[in-house]
């Protein structure tokens, strides 16, 4: 019987895993299923773009895995039974996404289980949130943002933008706003200091890009409620606002915690360093869903690159596992920050091994090439999931059952919320 390797979610962490796996096992021992509610691969590090008008690709994920022996479900994700080694999923009417109905259900079994599902909007308990805010977390969601911003006329008129969150998703959308839209009048909520986490040279461009775009901050400002037409504040202040954008923080979704798997407060899994998880050593989980220590012990955060990080730790895991051959996989480090400023500017910000911001960073026209290339980048490798990986396909070694039930210890210095 083939060794069932089920991997959920088909964003950047998910694809690579699946693609990587399918081109270093072989087919006569190993079949690997992806599960995805939408039947396009979504470049979320693009969705700002997509809510601000661009457009922006979406490979079809039957593309994607065409040809590589990676079978696509196209279904939503509703439950993790670990214990019973199975998941269940629901399938949805029409293109795949998520529905309500016309939804048949079923149980997938595996014997290796890849959680890859990412993040979702964290509305940090502020009333209102749910009701009356929009948010970049998810295609159909810039998609309704897109269409309000389209219904918006411009200043005076009642084009008023207030985005919540200065983390890099919140600059993001603000700044793309401002330069694509500028009739509108655009605000960016920052709980702290602009930038805090630039270093000065960084956070006085930031604070330029948004003089130049016309972006107001307004800086050490906690957000209390969110009305259909207005933003409350804890300082007594009310935005007047046609459209707020919450990007004020992200968590993970309920499953894994609902299925036993030992997860933090934000519902992240707690792995080990082979991005295993610590309470059921044949589940794996990569990008944003892990709970992860780099190799300077700190929670790798949730990002683009730690996606891409985690997800080469989780292949070699898993092939030398498998195989019985040790695989080398990649350090797993934080290396900085790329922030897109609009299309024409940004900034790149490295740290050191103590997370903290080297005084040189990269910015203007050159950082915004730079952070192009890399989004081109990821989204050519994720369209070409078995470029560049051994041609050989490996068979897959007798796994000693002291091994397969042994359980993983949890890493030195883990330390739930």
């Amino acid at each position: 019987m083939k060794h069932r390797i089920v991997v959920l979610g088909a964003g950047y962490a998910g694809a690579f895993v699946a693609g990587a796996l399918a081109r270093r096992l072989s087919p006569e021992d190993a079949e690997i299923t992806v599960v995805n509610a939408e039947p396009d691969f979504v470049q979320r590090l693009r969705l700002h773009q997509l809510a601000a008008g661009q457009e922006i690709e979406a490979p079809r994920l039957a593309d994607v895995f065409a040809g590589t022996g990676v079978r696509l479900r196209l279904a939503r994700v509703t439950a993790v039974a670990p214990e019973r080694r199975v998941v269940a999923v629901a399938d949805a009417a029409g293109d795949g996404e998520a529905g309500e109905n016309g939804e048949t259900g079923e149980e997938l079994a595996y014997d290796t289980l890849v959680y890859a599902l990412g993040s979702h909007v964290a509305d940090q308990g502020v009333p209102g949130v749910a009701e009356h805010a929009f948010d970049v977390a998810g295609r159909p969601a810039a998609r309704r943002l897109r269409e309000r911003l389209d219904g918006l006329a411009g200043p005076g008129e009642g084009g008023r933008v207030v985005v919540v969150g200065d983390g890099l998703t919140g600059i993001e959308t603000a700044t793309e706003i401002a330069e694509s839209r500028p009739g509108l009048s655009v605000t960016l909520i920052a709980r702290g200091e602009l930038g805090a986490a630039l270093s000065p040279g960084a956070r006085g461009h930031l604070r330029r890009a948004c003089d130049r775009l016309g972006v107001t901050v307004r800086e050490h400002t906690r957000v209390e409620a969110v009305e259909a037409a207005r933003v409350l504040c804890e300082d007594g202040t009310a935005l007047e606002s046609d459209a707020t954008v919450w990007a004020a923080g992200f968590a993970v979704g309920p499953l894994a915690a609902a299925g036993g798997l030992e997860v933090t407060e934000q519902g992240r899994i707690v792995v080990d360093h082979a991005m295993r998880s610590v309470s059921h050593p044949d589940v794996y989980a990569v990008g944003d869903s892990a709970h992860a220590l780099g190799d300077d012990g700190r929670p790798l955060p949730m990002s683009c690159a730690s996606a891409g990080y985690t997800g080469m730790r989780a292949v070699a895991s898993i092939v030398t596992r498998l195989t019985g051959r040790t695989i080398r996989s990649t350090k797993l480090q934080y290396v900085g920050n790329h922030i897109s400023l609009g299309r024409r500017d940004g900034i790149l910000q490295t740290v050191d091994g103590e997370a903290r911001p080297k005084p040189a960073y990269v910015g203007g026209r050159k950082a915004a090439r730079i952070k192009a290339g890399i989004l081109r980048l990821s989204l050519w490798s994720t369209s070409h999931p078995t470029f560049g990986l051994p041609r050989r396909r490996h068979r897959l070694a007798a796994v000693p059952p002291a091994a397969a039930e042994r359980t993983v210890a949890r890493p030195a210095g883990v330390r739930l919320p």
